[in-house]
């Protein structure tokens, strides 16, 4: 599902919106278009069965494909949303709820009338769509290679696509972006979810996929990270920094927090 707009609105078309490099047989894609309006909305609310966030950009999205084997992976607001929890029984979720609550409760008037029995935070632990005519990825022990990442390489394509974003009625942020970096001789995608819920939690899951174009080997790593918010106020203040503005920036959270969750996966593409 990828809800699209109306063609007789005054916005590009996809074609229009889309950057392609082809490098070594990997066609990298991104498109990025306005959030969705009322009709797209509505219709991606009842095959998801939970409200979309306040901000969705459901027709936006970055892909890789292999050209010979068909293999390729997508990033897509749509299947993103439906890994996040819609009963409200994860433990995570059980955990912080009477916290998450009792913190809105303080601020709005009537708060039991607008939780829903989803996740609120709209945390997914989402690693992309996956398709091929033959072989996927497979849990590994193999780590990205960041020696390589840390070269000097020149950056011939790179884009950040927003997927989606919430802030959660003034009570934080959840945000999911996609950033990809294509190098002559390899590329790094990272799909990040970011959640700050004030007074809570923060957390952290990273979704990163490198691909070495002389090998045709792809790795996916999953990371997730978490921690209480005081714990990270805390920490934040201990080394001096601006605590309101670095409780913006992930990029200065993420080594802050534990992690709880991390996979690996690896496919060698022909």
């Amino acid at each position: 599902m990828n809800g699209q707009l109306n063609p007789n609105e005054p916005f590009p078309s996809g074609r229009d919106t889309e950057k392609v490099i082809t490098q070594h047989g990997f066609k990298i894609t991104t498109r990025k278009l306005p959030i969705l309006k009322a009709e797209p909305i509505e219709r991606m609310t009842d095959a998801l069965g939970i409200a979309p966030p306040e901000m969705i950009f459901g027709d936006n999205l970055a892909s890789i494909e292999h050209q010979a084997s068909g293999w390729n992976i997508q990033f897509n607001a749509f299947d993103a949303l439906d890994r996040v929890d819609k009963t409200g029984s994860s433990m995570l979720q059980v955990a912080h709820s009477k916290e998450w609550q009792s913190s809105r409760e303080k601020k709005h008037e009537g708060i039991t009338e607008v939780v829903k029995p989803f996740d609120w935070s709209y945390s997914t632990d989402y690693k992309g769509t996956e398709q091929s005519r033959s072989t996927l990825l497979e849990p590994s022990n193999t780590p990205i290679p960041l020696e390589l990442l840390k070269r000097p390489d020149p950056i011939i394509f790179f884009d950040e696509v927003m997927l989606y974003e919430d802030e959660m009625a003034d009570n934080g942020i959840t945000l999911l972006s996609c950033k990809v970096r294509v190098m002559p001789a390899r590329l790094l995608l990272l799909c990040r979810l970011f959640m700050r819920l004030d007074g809570v939690m923060v957390r952290i899951r990273d979704t990163r996929v490198y691909i070495e174009f002389a090998t045709g080997e792809v790795i996916r790593e999953y990371t997730a990270r978490e921690d209480k918010y005081e714990s990270v106020r805390q920490k934040l203040a201990m080394k001096g920094r601006d605590v309101p503005a670095e409780l913006r920036e992930p990029n200065n959270l993420v080594e802050l927090l534990p992690v709880v969750d991390q996979k690996l996966e690896r496919v060698l593409l022909k």
